[in-house]
């Protein structure tokens, strides 16, 4: 029995090794296979054509992978209407911004590009520039200001021709735009507020500093204590990995509420590569002729562009000068002075300004401080009275709400 036992490991061990062998030869073949593909057809010797010959299963794969290269690098070319073009697609946008019954707009990282806030998949993204192993340039986000695609949706909600914004941004711009939080869901989080989850409801904190200085992902805390129940506060962002539980300012319900009202979708500046996970923001349960029309504005490919009823290849300041002006509304200017984040912003109590080393949002030297309201809160700027500029004018039409 033994002796059986002892041939059995021998003649295991000897057809490991012959497998081993085997797994190493394919290897040679497979990378002298590739040597001689890679050369141009002209300067193959006769013996290396054979051998191209003799390895069509090889051949194909390389090939594939080839084409599979080739396809990612045309998806992440940025390609750019011409003039002409970008304005005909403008004036077909402005007219379905008009008649549409509820749209919805969703905002990724490319809204911000013009504020000095990089993206993550443009040629200098985040992730490119990760991926081609380039150090990232820290980015001073407390000098960052709405754009004016920024503006602009703010004032298309004002004159009521958006009903709702979702944002994948955390640098808070909409927030700050005059943008009212209601109409807003920061589906990743807002990088100025702080909440306790331990009150009952939750305590948010907005601040007019980058609260994230200490937090990361699956560590949240940021160093400072409610001022109501004495629990320690975390931040609101939604890492890579992680699930948003938060209800604000994610606003998750009204998301859903406005994606399964929208008869038209605009998405400005996203890649659409994580909101493409969220099913319920396509309505995918309502058959596709009841779906909300699509329409992108997105210098690079994204996976909805099939879908879509238009694709706009321009930048997102350049399209919405374009389209405000098709429908007559002046395009406010961004005022510091009456940035909200100062009428929200909850100040830090004695002892706390150590908490905190990020540079904050300043209002321009010799700003007065937001009035504040019988019960001590800061009153929030209103809209009215030139704060958004004239109302519509050729081409727009107001809405009831």
């Amino acid at each position: 029995m033994a002796a059986g036992g002892s041939a059995s490991r021998a003649e295991r061990k000897a057809a490991a090794r012959a497998e081993l062998l085997q797994q190493e030869e394919q290897r040679d073949r497979r990378r002298q296979v590739s040597r001689i593909w890679r050369k141009p057809p002209a300067e193959r010797s006769p013996e290396e054509c054979q051998v191209l010959g003799e390895s069509d299963d090889i051949v194909r794969e390389l090939e594939r992978r080839r084409k599979r290269r080739e396809r990612l690098r045309r998806r992440q070319e940025e390609v750019c209407d011409e003039p002409e073009e970008l304005r005909r697609k403008a004036v077909e946008l402005a007219a379905a911004i008009c008649s549409a019954k509820h749209l919805v707009i969703y905002t990724g990282a490319g809204i911000s590009t013009a504020a000095s806030i990089p993206d993550y998949r443009g040629p200098n993204g985040i992730w490119t520039l990760l991926q081609k192993g380039r150090s990232i340039r820290a980015t001073d986000l407390s000098e960052a200001e709405p754009t004016l695609t920024h503006m602009s949706i703010a004032c298309l909600h004002k004159h009521n021709l958006v009903q709702h914004v979702v944002s994948q941004n955390c640098d808070g711009l909409h927030l700050r735009s005059g943008l009212p939080r209601a109409a807003i869901s920061e589906l990743h989080g807002n990088m100025y507020i702080e909440v306790c989850t331990s009150c009952t409801p939750n305590r948010e904190y907005v601040r007019v500093f980058d609260v994230t200085e200490r937090t990361a992902l699956h560590r949240h805390h940021t160093g400072r204590m409610c001022h109501k129940c004495g629990a320690q506060l975390r931040d609101t962002i939604v890492h890579f990995g992680e699930k948003g539980t938060l209800r604000q300012p994610l606003n998750w319900e009204a998301a859903t509420e406005a994606a399964s009202k929208a008869d038209v979708i605009l998405c400005l500046g996203s890649s659409l590569k994580v909101l493409k996970k969220y099913p319920h923001l396509w309505c995918m349960s309502k058959p596709p002729p009841r779906r909300p029309k699509l329409y992108i504005v997105n210098l690079q490919w994204t996976p909805k562009d099939d879908l879509a009823a238009l694709k706009l290849h321009g930048r997102c300041d350049d399209v919405m000068r374009l389209v405000m002006a098709e429908l007559g509304l002046d395009i406010p200017r961004y005022d510091r002075a009456r940035d909200p984040i100062f009428a929200l912003a909850e100040p830090l109590r004695p002892g706390e300004e150590g908490t905190h080393s990020r540079k904050a949002v300043a209002p321009p030297a010799g700003t007065e401080e937001q009035p504040r309201s019988e019960d001590g809160q800061r009153e929030q700027p209103g809209l009215a009275g030139g704060w958004l500029g004239r109302g519509c004018a050729k081409g727009s039409r107001r809405r009831k709400s």
